[in-house]
């Protein structure tokens, strides 16, 4: 069941036996862009006020230990997508790295997260808009954003990449005049009444433990700069843009962060004039801005998470095609590329198809089935490099090497190891369900383990 093809990597062309192959044109700007669509800054405002309770006014804290967390796993995926750059991702490194059974489990379980994510990125949607536009049945919103998000991702990779940068671009200028007016506020008076204040930081009632775990819930807003991996193959000299693409975008989107967080805590010290802190955004806009900033933010957050479905919708269509490549999946459907746009149209059309779930899902759920998948990733992310490099490779000789390729990673999968702490006991339950499905297909595929998991060879 081995598949031996051989293919070459890094052309326009069709490979080995005819294959067509997805097509590299991506930028490395292109690339960040469609990360950073990915983790929609925007969404500071959504946590804000959950946080700032939790740490007692300490936001921005949170997000430099969220930040340096997740730069250890964002390290540990572009030393993996360099030795290994395919649109497989965690999937590909674990199954080259440790073994095939393995990463067979940790692609089925990304699947999870990859999956579902553009839909909730639809449910998201409809919820804005069911708020603007009440008398609208919510499945035509779902069908809208889904014949979209699979419309663009259709017609090739950098149609969804250029959409995706317009939209950061407007986001990041609309957060900018936000933060515009908070430093307005603030000096008229708002909140501490000072522009310069160590308090979001610092302060005597800072406490280390709320602060880490207000970290453990803002890790999650980094979700999906991993995604980046997977559109290895369609990315000129995948190596060396990779890699830089996900360290920036983690860097990019934690200076946001830590910068939009630190003004919104001069001009909100603490939480005392939420009604609702759990749902802060309406609120935040509404003292800052006023009625009419409030709607316009409301109208482009349906936009924003439109740019963070389709970049979802294109990286799990990627991981699908990888596996279908490999004869995991059944390799005429999920291994096709349109000859025309060279796009995996078939998993772009059940995609978009899942997608239509929103229909039915509640935000709740639909939340606890990503959560899995994306720590399940990160975890074997780290695992592979030690054992790619430290253990395979035998880069184990020098202090750098035991720094690169042991300390790092092992860092790396313990912060991840306390995001595992916190999660939801409905998320694991559904992951763990999710996972024994994948078990027994895994049996199944390899005859009770009598025969080898399909592998389809590259020489990159």
């Amino acid at each position: 069941m081995t598949h031996n093809t051989v293919i070459t990597l890094g052309t326009n062309q069709t490979g080995a036996n005819n294959r067509v192959q997805l097509r590299k044109t991506l930028t490395l700007v292109q690339v960040v862009m469609m990360g950073l669509a990915y983790l929609q800054p925007m969404t500071i405002f959504d946590t804000f006020g959950i946080v700032s309770g939790l740490t007692n006014g300490h936001v921005a804290t949170s997000y430099a230990i969220a930040l340096i967390a997740i730069l250890f796993t964002a390290v540990s995926y572009g030393k993996l997508v360099k030795r290994f750059p395919s649109a497989g991702s965690a999937y590909t490194y674990a199954q080259k790295s440790i073994s095939p059974h393995v990463g067979f489990m940790v692609g089925w379980s990304s699947l999870l997260d990859y999956m579902f994510m553009p839909m909730i990125n639809i449910l998201l949607a409809k919820i804005y808009l069911q708020a603007i536009f009440p008398s609208v049945d919510p499945w035509i919103f779902v069908v809208g954003f889904a014949l979209l998000m699979t419309a663009f991702n259709l017609r090739g990779i950098n149609v969804v990449a250029n959409l995706n940068t317009a939209i950061v671009i407007v986001q990041v200028a609309i957060m900018v005049v936000f933060v515009g007016l908070l430093i307005h506020g603030v000096y008229n008076g708002e909140g501490v009444g000072t522009l310069w204040n160590a308090k979001p930081f610092v302060s005597e009632d800072a406490h280390l433990i709320p602060m880490i775990t207000g970290a453990t819930i803002l890790c999650f807003s980094f979700l999906g700069f991993d995604g980046i991996s997977s559109l290895s193959e369609e990315t000129p000299n995948a190596g060396k843009v990779i890699p830089k693409a996900i360290f920036l975008t983690v860097l990019i989107g934690g200076v946001i962060f830590i910068a939009v967080s630190y003004f919104l805590q001069l001009y909100f010290p603490d939480i005392s004039r939420f009604k609702n802190p759990d749902e802060s955004q309406p609120e935040i806009m509404l003292y800052v801005a006023g009625t009419l900033f409030q709607s316009i933010i409301l109208v482009f957050s349906c936009v924003t998470v439109l740019a963070s479905g389709m970049a979802a919708h294109a990286g799990v269509s990627r991981l699908l095609y990888v596996m279908g490549r490999d004869g995991v999946f059944p390799e005429k459907i999920f291994g096709y590329v349109h000859p025309k746009w060279r796009t995996p149209i078939i998993n772009v059309l059940l995609v978009g198809t899942i997608g239509l779930s929103a229909i039915t899902f509640d935000l709740v759920t639909a939340t606890a089935l990503i959560n899995f998948g994306a720590l399940i990733a990160f975890t074997f992310v780290n695992l592979s490099v030690i054992s790619q490099f430290y253990i395979r490779e035998r880069r184990n000789r020098t202090l750098k090497d035991t720094i690169n390729f042991l300390i790092l990673p092992v860092i790396g999968a313990c912060t991840v190891s306390v995001l595992w702490m916190n999660l939801e006991q409905s998320s694991m339950e559904l992951g763990l369900t999710w996972g024994a499905i994948g078990l027994v297909y895994m049996v199944f595929l390899t005859r009770s383990f009598r025969q080898p998991m399909p592998q389809y060879s590259e020489m990159v």
